[in-house]
């Protein structure tokens, strides 16, 4: 086998056994020279978000940390039979520096501070996996992809310097043996944290195949592949064999959380193919996302998005929603950092679905008040059909209200109480 990328997530890793499996799948797969990316353990991110949170409501206790320890500690009890072997006390050092950075920080920045500490998830993970490797024969080494990975400094959101992060990691990262490192974090130019917003480990891994050539790419989930639908909401989703770039980045633009379209654009722009495989079952082939027919099997794909808003607009006087006005629109909804998910117009209205991750939604409301008549409809969800029949169309609005419903060619939106 040539040189590769394997990225194991939060799923695969969220335990001792997760870590287990994780070399069973070494094991169990052909593998030559490797880069292995590893995200933060089970919940670990949420747990560091109540952190950071606690900092700033000064409501932050000893046991919150404690617990973050203790979820480390434990894993490692479980994997090394030595209480005294090194592990433990890197992750002691580890914990001591996020200590050390929360009693010494002066800066009000959320959003920097949060990188600063949810970082230390995707530390302590590599730092056990590594050496839990070591123990089981494997050759590794360990690498802090922060002395690598370069940012702008839109913390939380870290736009990659490709520039610099290509010249570092083709320069001093081997392409020989057993290389780790972590996912979803990165550096500015001044050395602080960034990361790299949602599915961010996902990202890693197509970063670091694109700036050394890899052959492959391999996501190792606890799911077999790209499902034609999440299983948790619908009946009859079936694996797919094979989908190409093209369809992979409609299915994650429209919501589909397999794979994120960033991950996707730097493996397509080098024709890298991305597997995405079930470290449960690492013998079986997974999905295949490559250049090529845009599915297979034909067969209707279901995506849903809970927890959106609908904000309908209209003009105050009845005059048409001219560009100058749509503009304004979009104008605010960037600065309040709306993830826009749908679009409607029409002579004088105007509709959009959105992702109010950032709890901006008052502050938005407020402000479209002062020229349009507003009306909005939180807690709604959102569904696509792509690759839409007659029959799955008719399925799929079965006893549901929809207050909005948009076709273009064979995809199918809907929004629905």
């Amino acid at each position: 086998m040539g040189f590769e990328v394997y990225k194991f997530g939060g799923a695969s890793v969220q335990n001792a056994t997760g870590v287990k499996n994780l070399v069973e799948v070494l094991r169990k797969t052909e593998i030559g020279d490797l880069v292995i990316v590893i995200s933060a353990m089970g919940k670990m991110t949420n747990a560091l978000e109540d952190v950071v949170a606690g900092y700033f409501e000064a409501t932050l206790k000893s046991d919150t940390l404690e617990l973050v320890e203790a979820f480390h500690h434990n894993i490692a009890l479980e994997l090394f039979e030595n209480p005294s072997a090194p592990v433990f006390k890197e992750i002691q050092t580890l914990l001591s520096e996020l200590k050390g950075f929360l009693q010494r920080n002066k800066s009000p920045d959320y959003d920097f501070v949060y990188d600063q500490v949810v970082c230390y998830g995707e530390l302590l993970s590599t730092t056990i996996v590594n050496a839990y490797l070591e123990q089981e024969g494997y050759r590794s080494t360990w690498y802090d992809i922060r002395d690598y990975l370069k940012t702008d400094t839109s913390y939380r959101e870290g736009k990659v310097n490709w520039e610099v992060t290509m010249r570092n990691l083709s320069r001093k990262l081997p392409r020989k043996g057993i290389q780790l490192t972590q996912g979803f974090i990165a550096s500015d130019a001044n050395g602080f944290s960034t990361t790299l917003g949602r599915e961010g480990s996902d990202y890693t891994a197509a970063i670091i195949a694109y700036c050394l050539n890899a052959e492959r790419v391999t996501i190792w989930k606890d799911v077999p592949g790209v499902l034609s639908a999440d299983p948790r909401y619908f009946e009859d989703a079936v694996l797919l064999n094979f989908i190409s770039y093209q369809e992979a980045i409609e299915l994650a633009f429209y919501g589909a959380s397999v794979i994120h379209p960033k991950t996707l654009q730097p493996l397509q722009r080098k024709e890298i193919p991305l597997f995405v495989k079930s470290f449960l079952n690492p013998e079986n082939s997974g999905t295949q996302v490559s250049i090529g027919q845009l599915i297979e099997p034909q067969v209707p794909c279901y995506i849903i998005k809970t927890n959106q808003v609908l904000i309908a607009l209209s003009s105050l006087d009845f005059s048409f929603m001219a560009e100058e006005n749509i503009g304004e629109i979009f104008k605010l909804l960037g600065h309040y950092k709306m993830k826009v998910d749908l679009i409607q117009n029409s002579a004088i209205s105007f509709s959009v679905c959105v992702d109010n991750k950032y709890k901006n939604l008052d502050a938005l409301v407020v402000k479209l008040r002062a020229d349009f008549k507003v009306t909005v409809h939180q807690d709604v969800s959102l569904y696509t059909l792509r690759h839409a029949t007659d029959k799955a169309l008719a399925q799929l609005e079965k006893n549901k209200e929809v207050l909005l419903k948009q076709v273009m060619q064979n995809t199918v939106q809907l929004v629905t109480l």
